[in-house]
């Protein structure tokens, strides 16, 4: 060993495999590689389709130093993990447990410090506690965290000053900075490596027991003043811990472990297909996930003659989701999601026909695993009545088992003359609540929500308790992108949903 602490052995540098460089080649140009057997899946045959919201770089060697460093990382999840949460969905969409998702519209690499995180893991504690009191079922806890930092753009340029310009599009593309607009590829990296420590640390916080029920109080309540808002969380509180103290006293908290800690995973919507293709890994299922009804797919092998014993796994995230604008029935994200063993999300917007979303079910979970696949509606609130009735009865025709969760932002977003994008608190309620009744009357039933969410006092979205309005945005709006509930809006929100199954429990 040298005396800088060295082996002296050379390590080369990592070689991008046939994959990495189709999917090198294809962010030069714009289109897609017609290369391939169509019908074949493989990691890269995303690059044989065309593409929505594509991402192309002008340095061709900086692209494959990129993608070659990311096949060469390590997983940031695990396949085990991955099997954890579609067992845990699959109970979502049997009725017996509930999907709360949330976290920022597009993080920002300077959001991996400690405060960030966990005031955002703890905001999702906060809510799920709220739920579990009023609903009386587990809930599933997904978050927009570790990875959530590209965004689809109506316009991939902007004018600045009379120049045209790149529009930012996340970090780990380019930078907000006018100085920084150019799409960099070394970012993806840069990504990965946010993406990995931040969910270290949420790993690190959940085992030191910031989850554990026998404190829930040392949670706090960040920066909500409201007494009301208090009063009612307090309330839960003192209940859970009753509950609990009677448990410890008939010697019925043996597990005790179950309520020292949760599980949250970790998500974000697959925009940039190069870097989930180099993140992608062909996998040993974990113990009793063995697939034998599941034909054995195309493309690169590790070894071969495995059977059934692999699959393909993103290892980038827990639970990934296709975007409203990128689902194209012929498109590269519906292909390259099709072959994931991971739970998958598809945004549900106004213009999906019935037998579109049909035909997507088809694609991307043509075995019919029942909750693999959860429909994210976000529709808006005043199109919610007319279109997500017929969805239900033609997914249910299907024969698919989903999960039906409500996106009550999106489809609310507007912007003040001013032009400062914002939302309506009234307008997000009213449509999570139209779908709340609508999944009822078509004996369906509604299994989670997915909101843009901070653990910060933000003033992005108006209205609320707190009566926030167009003039108070600017006390401290702080999002790059789409505006988010803040705390006490996001907690008003879970009380006004564990009130409605307290009332339909109580009829």
């Amino acid at each position: 060993m040298s005396a800088n602490g060295s082996t002296g052995e050379h390590v080369s540098a990592p070689k991008l495999s046939k994959a990495g460089l189709a999917a090198a080649e294809l962010k030069l140009a714009n289109g897609h590689l017609d290369k391939t057997d169509a019908s074949a899946w493989s990691p890269s045959s995303w690059t044989t389709k065309p593409i929505k919201q594509d991402v192309t770089y002008s340095d061709k060697a900086a692209v494959e130093k990129a993608l070659a460093k990311l096949e060469r990382l390590p997983p940031i999840v695990t396949p085990t993990e991955i099997a954890k949460l579609k067992k845990s969905l699959r109970e979502v969409a049997l009725g017996n447990a509930f999907l709360l998702q949330g976290g920022d519209c597009a993080e920002l690499f300077d959001y991996c410090e400690e405060n960030a995180i966990e005031s955002k893991i703890k905001l999702l504690l906060q809510m799920s506690l709220v739920l579990i009191w009023g609903m009386n079922k587990p809930v599933v806890r997904v978050a927009r965290m570790a990875g959530q930092f590209a965004k689809p753009r109506s316009n991939p340029m902007e004018m600045h000053n009379g120049v045209e310009i790149h529009s930012f599009r996340g970090d780990n593309i380019n930078g907000y900075s006018i100085e920084e607009r150019t799409p960099d590829p070394s970012r993806l990296v840069a990504a990965y490596f946010h993406s990995a420590s931040t969910l270290n640390y949420m790993r690190a916080s959940l085992a030191s027991g910031i989850a554990d029920l026998h404190s829930p109080l040392d949670w706090g309540l960040g920066h909500v003043q409201d007494p009301n808002i208090k009063a009612k969380y307090q309330g839960i509180v003192e209940s859970i811990s009753e509950s609990l103290r009677f448990m410890r006293t008939v010697g019925a908290d043996s597990n005790a472990n179950s309520l020292e800690t949760v599980d949250l995973y970790t998500s974000h919507e697959g925009l940039l297909l190069e870097y989930e293709q180099s993140l992608t890994r062909r996998l040993k299922h974990p113990a009793g996930i063995r697939r034998p009804d599941k034909p054995e797919q195309g493309g690169e092998t590790e070894g071969g003659g495995d059977g059934d014993s692999k699959g393909w796994y993103n290892t980038s995230a827990h639970f990934l989701w296709i975007g409203d604008r990128t689902r194209q029935l012929d498109g590269a994200h519906v292909e390259f999601f099709r072959g994931l063993e991971n739970p998958v999300g598809i945004k549900v917007g106004p213009t999906m026909e019935g037998n579109e979303l049909v035909r997507l079910l088809d694609v991307v979970n043509p075995n019919k695993e029942t909750g693999k696949v959860t429909l994210i509606t976000r529709y808006g609130e005043g199109k919610v009545e007319g279109l997500l009735g017929d969805h239900i009865e033609a997914v249910k025709k299907s024969g698919h088992v989903v999960v039906w969760q409500c996106d009550p932002m999106h489809g609310n977003t507007r912007s003040t003359p001013t032009g400062i994008k914002t939302r309506q608190f009234s307008s997000i309620f009213h449509e999570l609540s139209s779908a709340l009744r609508i999944h009822k009357e078509h004996r369906s039933f509604l299994g989670g929500v997915h909101l843009e969410l901070t653990g910060e006092a933000v003033t992005e979205c108006v209205g609320g308790s707190e009566g926030l309005t167009d003039e108070d945005l600017s006390l401290n709006y702080t999002s790059y992108c789409d505006p988010r509930l803040n705390e006490k809006q996001a907690l008003e929100l879970m009380f006004l949903i564990a009130a409605h199954y307290r009332v339909a429990q109580s009829t």
